[in-house]
Parts: structure tokens; sequence; C-alpha cells
């Protein structure tokens, strides 16, 4: 994992969006992984200002999560951020993007839909992620163990405490996402950590120990992952082991 440190929520987000740009360009029709959430949104914006620079045609996205039995309407769902914030601002075609329902009439079809569509479209060149404040990964949650593929997942209490779900009149009544196995085959991966509120999980995660209870570990793992940290998110982290770390204004 090659860590790098920014002042500000705005350099980091400049970095990451021009990161994406690069690999967008070098790799042929990418299948872009996309998580929401507080700390992509800045990245989305950037990288929708860029458009210009990387070839949005041969761009393909796959949405990394979604919260399950809520109306695809309802602003709250991953579905309206990714159509607001990138599907719609980038023009990308019906045919380029693939994304769970999410209030399908059988969830558990619904996933083996998406690993279906996973295996031919796949793997994800490029993953976006962000950090539960319980450490999941999407919503691979934590646990006494991890699910590989695409499931219907459990939502734990601090899930169901993110402002998305808190803002819906109902609660989403499970969560759908792709498995531990799915992300960890992507050719690249960034992690974009920020916010005073992730300093506690932040700190959990530069421990290095690799554990269920904590699904975001399981990234140390993985050859090609790059973790953007604002100063926030690592006020609780006061040494770095690792000779990649890099501080970036």
């Amino acid at each position: 994992m090659y860590l790098h440190r920014f002042d500000s929520m705005n350099a980091l987000s400049d970095y990451a969006s021009d990161a994406i740009v690069s690999v967008i360009n070098v790799t042929d029709s990418l299948l872009l992984c996309t998580a929401t959430g507080n700390s992509t949104t800045e990245t989305y914006r950037k990288l929708v200002g860029k458009k210009d620079f990387f070839p949005v045609e041969k761009l393909r996205i796959i949405k990394l999560d979604e919260w399950g039995g809520v109306p695809a309407e309802n602003p709250m769902t991953c579905e309206s951020y990714l159509r607001e914030k990138l599907i719609g601002p980038l023009q990308i075609s019906e045919t380029n993007y693939l994304g769970f329902n999410s209030d399908p009439a059988d969830p558990e079809q619904e996933c083996i839909r998406m690993q279906q569509l996973l295996d031919q479209h796949g793997p994800i060149g490029l993953c976006i992620l962000g950090i539960g404040l319980n450490g999941h990964i999407a919503f691979n949650e934590p646990g006494d163990f991890l699910t590989p593929h695409c499931h219907k997942a459990a939502l734990t209490a601090s899930s169901l405490n993110h402002p998305m779900a808190r803002d819906m009149k109902a609660a989403p009544g499970y969560g759908l996402t792709l498995g531990m196995t799915d992300i960890m085959r992507s050719r690249k991966i960034l992690l974009l950590i920020s916010g005073k509120n992730k300093a506690s999980i932040t700190r959990d995660l530069m421990s290095r120990k690799i554990t269920t209870r904590l699904p975001a570990s399981f990234l140390w793992l993985h050859p090609d992952v790059y973790c953007l940290c604002d100063r926030e998110a690592l006020s609780l982290v006061h040494v770095f082991s690792n000779s990649s770390f890099a501080s970036e204004n």
C-alpha cells in the first residue's frame, strides 16, 4: 500500500482525479468501479471537470454497492448519487454502466446477475474505495468471515447511521455489494479517506493487522493500492514505517 498525505481535501481530490484520468488514458475501455460518499464527491467533481482530457466514450463504470429495498429514484440511493455526480455529467451510455437495482424483486438473483456482468466485463481496472467508520469496504461488513463475490449483506448499525441511510424516510433493509474477491481482483485501487470522523478507523487500518473485523485491512494484501488521506483522517497516526509514504501539498 502506497500512502499519501494531503494538507486538504481539495489537494487530495485533485491528485485522485488526475490519477483516474491517467489510468483511463493508458487502459483501453477501462472498467472503473465507483464508490459513493463524502470522500469521493470532490474527486468526481474534478474528474468531470477534466473530461476533455480522456476518452469518455470508452469509459465503463460499475457500481460498487447499493442500499437494498429502496426505490432507485430515492435521492439517497447510490444510483441517484452516481447519476448526478458521474453518469449524467460524463454522459456515460447505459451500455457502459453496470449497477445493482436498488429494489429488486429477488435480491439473491440480482447479485447473481451482477456477478455474471462482472465476470463478463471484468476484471475491474481501477476501483475507487472509501472506508466505513467500522472498517467496511463497500458493504463487506466486519464479522467472522468475508464473502468473496456479489452478495446481499446484513447492514450493521454503523452503516445504517451513514448520512445517506439516515436521510431516507425508511431505513434500507439490506445492502447489495461486490465481494472482497471481486475488489481484490482489481488491477489498481484508490482508497480515499478524509475527515476527522475517520481518524480512529484510519489509525486501526495503519496498524496493518489483517482481520475480518476490519475488512479494509485486506487491502494490505493487494499489490497496487494507493491510500490517499487528508491530515484530519491521519490526525491519530503519528508514526509511518512505510518507506513509500509521501506527503503532498
